[in-house]
């Protein structure tokens, strides 16, 4: 394997919360031409499992168009990307164009093939004299495998952005049906790895097919915050509204954040590191706590 010797990333991506990421199977021109009026952060162009084989190629055709329309409402724009070497190739061909900000790279399993993806982006971005860097990785872990090399497969390149668990094909490789005790521990090691890397977590632990228990997600989706996951990726259109909610702080934490903030600038200039907000002890790791909150707020930006 020839190391990636371009800069590491010439031109950064602000990250505009991603708080629900919304498949589209790029084959569908119904769901394509309806996507950006679903209020997702960011839009997923599918080539991968929703798209059947015999359609890849006709998917490929119309990626263009697709990412102009899925943007039209100001949406990241992703493409999720097949696996298997020869789908890969002409998946890359066609999706590294101008106007998409990431590739989703499905049963990622190793940083080896992180860095082969990122080695054969740039070289498409040079060709087509697009921003060197700019298109992004998200990772999703979806084998056993890959949990023991989570690390690696984090830092392997300044493309990766984010990371998420695949929960149904992640549990289909062990054997295993996609529930919380199952999926609980590699969720948690995703996140873990993720944020030691600087990376944007997603996800939830559950089912990402059960869509039609709303009340059933919302609670699994406002856990997973509290676990300190950022969003998650959704297949289908209901369960937007309920990420975006769920992975946003309320009237009532941002309150609480500000006035953290606040007393914090205070009391240092009073030489104090410590010091009390109703009632409860407040120092290092709780003012980070208030600043991320503030950073997920309305119109904030995560800068990855």
């Amino acid at each position: 394997m020839i190391a990636d010797t371009s800069p590491s990333v010439e031109t950064p991506m602000s990250v505009t919360r991603w708080r629900s990421l919304l498949f589209v199977p790029t084959h569908v021109p119904r769901f394509v031409e309806t996507a950006h009026e679903r209020g997702a952060d960011g839009v997923i162009l599918d080539l991968e499992d929703s798209v059947p084989q015999d359609q890849k190629g006709e998917a490929r055709r119309h990626l263009p168009e697709c990412v102009a329309k899925v943007c039209r409402k100001g949406a990241s724009v992703l493409v999720r990307v097949n696996h298997g070497l020869r789908a890969l190739a002409a998946d890359l061909e066609a999706a590294v164009i101008a106007g998409v900000d990431a590739l989703v790279l499905s049963k990622t399993d190793s940083a080896e093939w992180v860095l082969e993806i990122a080695n054969a982006v740039s070289e498409l971005e040079r060709e087509k004299s697009l921003p060197l860097g700019r298109i992004r990785f998200l990772a999703q872990i979806e084998t056993p495998g890959a949990l023991q090399r989570l690390e690696a497969i984090a830092l392997a390149h300044p493309r990766m952005v984010a990371m998420a668990l695949g929960p149904e094909d992640f549990s289909a490789a062990v054997g295993g049906s996609p529930e919380f005790d199952l999926l609980l521990a590699p969720n948690l090691s995703v996140l873990f790895a993720a944020r030691a890397a600087g990376l944007l977590p997603l996800g939830f632990v559950g089912s990402i097919g059960e869509f039609s228990d709303s009340d059933k997600l919302r609670e699994a989706a406002t856990r997973a915050r509290r676990l300190g996951f950022v969003g998650a990726l959704a297949i289908h259109p209901t369960q937007v509204a309920i990420f975006n909610e769920a992975f946003s702080p309320s009237a009532q934490e941002l309150e609480w954040a500000h006035r953290v903030v606040a007393a914090q600038s205070d009391f240092s200039a009073r030489g104090r590191g410590a010091f009390a907000v109703d009632g409860k002890m407040v120092d290092a790791p709780v003012i980070q706590r208030a600043r991320e909150i503030i950073a997920l707020g309305p119109k904030a930006e995560l800068d990855v």
